[in-house]
């Protein structure tokens, strides 16, 4: 018998809140900091342009902030929270639509996982290798639309080659594992060619390397915290479902 899906969508939520708090606390304690030096050598380095100027640095008119640092650090965490409740209502959906046949009520907690890994390769995994996370302060104002539509054509194709992946490894059932797994190898590798085949950031990344790559794998690292929360409360929130269905069969089996 499958679960309805309101229920599912509750679950979703749910998930996403939760999923959304780790991952705004996780930037909050490992990436801020590291943002709060990437904004103090942005600041650094607009104060030396603006010096080399030298006359000309006059009629720069500097504005203070519009919100705090505080202020800026609790929105993150806001942030996170609202957009994992967005992604727990898209991810309920998608979970009903790949589950509907076999019965959404049935193995929750390996399927959680199994899914929530693949959202993870398909949403942030792969477009990050292709865009990585840059720190604040960097980029062109005027490239922000392209960037984001860079972005964006990352995700979808993302997105399109694990529902490629995942068709073949379905369609080729009638074979053995190794075949399965190597076809859908060649499937990521293909989806990875065409990623790269996008045109590059339209920016230079004027920071350190060592900072860039702390900042980037950070970003990476609250990705795979959203998701592996996410995954994991949406299983457990699943096998106590079904742990409250089982005891209602009980009567009728005897």
């Amino acid at each position: 018998m499958s679960t309805p899906v309101l229920p599912l969508l509750g679950r979703g939520l749910a998930a996403g809140g939760v999923a959304g708090l780790a991952a705004g606390l996780f930037s909050l304690l490992l990436a801020e900091p590291l943002m709060d030096r990437a904004i103090r050598l942005e600041e650094a380095r607009s104060a030396a342009e603006e010096h080399a100027h030298g006359a000309a640095a006059t009629a720069v008119q500097h504005h203070e902030e519009l919100f705090s640092r505080s202020t800026q650090h609790f929105g993150l965490v806001v942030t996170a929270v609202v957009a994992g409740l967005a992604l727990g209502v898209l991810f309920a959906l998608a979970y009903a639509l790949v589950h509907r046949r076999t019965g959404l009520g049935e193995r929750p907690w390996p399927r959680a996982l199994a899914f929530g890994a693949a959202a993870f390769v398909a949403v942030s995994l792969l477009p990050g290798l292709r865009y990585p996370a840059n720190p604040p302060g960097v980029g062109d104002s005027g490239t922000v639309a392209n960037r984001q539509s860079l972005w964006l054509a990352a995700v979808v194709i993302g997105v399109l080659g694990m529902v490629l992946a995942w068709q073949v490894y379905v369609r080729l059932a009638d074979r053995s594992v190794p075949v399965r797994h190597v076809a859908v190898a060649v499937t990521a590798v293909a989806t990875l060619a065409v990623l790269f085949a996008l045109p590059g950031n339209p920016d230079e990344v004027p920071v350190a390397a060592t900072l860039l790559w702390d900042f980037r794998m950070l970003s990476l690292a609250s990705h795979a915290v959203l998701w592996a929360v996410f995954a994991g409360v949406f299983g457990a929130l699943g096998l106590r479902a079904a742990g409250r269905t089982a005891p209602a069969a009980a009567p009728v089996a005897a």
